[in-house]
């Protein structure tokens, strides 16, 4: 009984151990698993292929291109102007100011007589420049026609095309510009000349003065309302023709000087429920000092844009109205991008972390264009990868991760 006795204790005491081993092993991994530290949280997206834009986007305004500015043409008391700004006008018919001259004395006769003779200088030299945009038209008329035909039977590239094409329709406006100049001229000489109307002789009573539209379009500004006495030259009356309507935007130097001539536009909030589209028509050449709005001087450059669209896409647009122009200075339809919040700077060149089973795998990358939201990949990714957004310090090389 006693030996029996001894050898059950010896078998429980074994089996207690054993048990206690166990424990201990279990406890010991525990810790182990609670010292180890947890996959960190992360934002992935996956690089794809597709189209990509680099833009330069500002803000601009609408200006029509050509506007007339009314004023006196002598001192005199003004009628009061029934027009108002919206109001149509028609060319060489529409009334704009009746205006009362007052007599004129010897001294005044000679100044309005040397004014007739200015007029009449500057209409030659508006007809002047009048031929000399003619024929810049006419030559960059047949230089397109001969690009054309060589682009047909291709020796001269698409770009050539595209070039000559630009500078037909500049050779166009430049024409239009240059009669609007001719019809100032002949409007101004007629003002001047309507100064010497009925005098016959010192203190006599000048007729009245009836000062017609120049063009057909429609008033922009009213000045003078009420009538009053006015001296010569006060502005009266804006007139201008809306269907002649350009965009101005000004670019910091740094960015101008990466705009060409021809470059497209998109035109956004702007009122309308779609984009519209523009081409610079010319970057201005000299720049002017602006303080932003953090109180920075700032070299600015304006850019002036065209519209691509028909008339009814923007007909609601005016002088003066605010919208915001995109410049797209590069383009491609299918390039292999990433997300800029995945880029940073390692070294002299960018890095990414590519997820690789559970890992962040610190990848150098080769990139190419880039805008705000995404970059070109040259080399390092393929489409598939995914890398993580926006890496905090708690992302290494080799750091488990896990989507968030």
């Amino acid at each position: 009984m006693t030996v029996t006795a001894g050898k059950g204790g010896k078998g429980k005491g074994a089996k207690r151990w054993w048990l206690w081993g166990v424990a201990g092993i279990v406890v010991v991994a525990l810790i182990v698993l609670a010292m180890m530290p947890a996959p960190v949280e992360v934002d992935l997206a996956t690089v794809d292929r597709g189209p990509m834009q680099v833009t330069l986007d500002e803000e601009g305004e609408t200006r029509v291109r050509n506007r007339y500015m009314v004023s006196a043409p002598v001192s005199g008391r003004v009628l009061r102007i029934e027009l108002e700004p919206g109001d149509t006008v028609v060319a060489d018919r529409t009334v704009l100011v009746t205006l009362q001259p007052a007599p004129l004395d010897a001294r005044t006769r000679a100044e309005a007589r040397a004014r007739v003779d200015g007029a009449k200088a500057d209409l030659g030299l508006a007809h002047a420049e009048l031929s000399r945009a003619q024929a810049e038209y006419r030559f960059a008329q047949s230089e397109f026609d001969r690009v054309q035909r060589l682009a047909e039977e291709k020796i001269a590239s698409e770009e050539m095309l595209d070039t000559a094409q630009l500078k037909v329709d500049t050779g166009r406006e430049g024409e239009s510009a240059a009669k609007f100049a001719v019809r100032t001229a002949e409007h101004n000489l007629a003002q001047a000349r309507a100064t010497l109307v009925g005098e016959v002789g010192s203190g006599a009573t000048p007729k009245p003065i009836t000062i017609l539209s120049p063009i057909e379009g429609v008033v922009l500004r009213r000045l003078r309302e009420s009538s009053a006495v006015v001296a010569a030259g006060e502005p009266l009356i804006e007139v201008a023709d809306p269907s002649r309507l350009e965009i101005v935007s000004d670019f910091l130097s740094e960015d101008a000087v990466r705009i060409p001539a021809g470059a497209p536009v998109l035109i956004e909030r702007w009122g309308g429920d779609r984009s519209l589209h523009g081409i610079v028509r010319r970057v201005e050449p000299f720049g002017f000092t602006k303080i932003s709005a953090l109180g920075v001087e700032e070299q600015r450059v304006n850019v002036v844009i065209d519209f691509e669209d028909a008339r009814e896409a923007w007909n609601a647009l005016g002088d003066g109205y605010r919208v915001e122009v995109r410049v797209i200075t590069w383009e491609s339809e299918d390039v292999l991008r990433v997300p800029t919040s995945s880029l940073f700077r390692a070294g002299a060149g960018w890095a990414a972390f590519r997820e690789s089973g559970g890992d962040a795998q610190l990848t150098e990358l080769e990139i190419g264009e880039r805008n705000g939201l995404t970059a070109e990949v040259v080399s390092g990714l393929d489409a598939g990868d995914r890398v993580v957004l926006y890496p905090s310090d708690a992302v290494g090389d080799g750091v488990s991760i896990k989507e968030r």
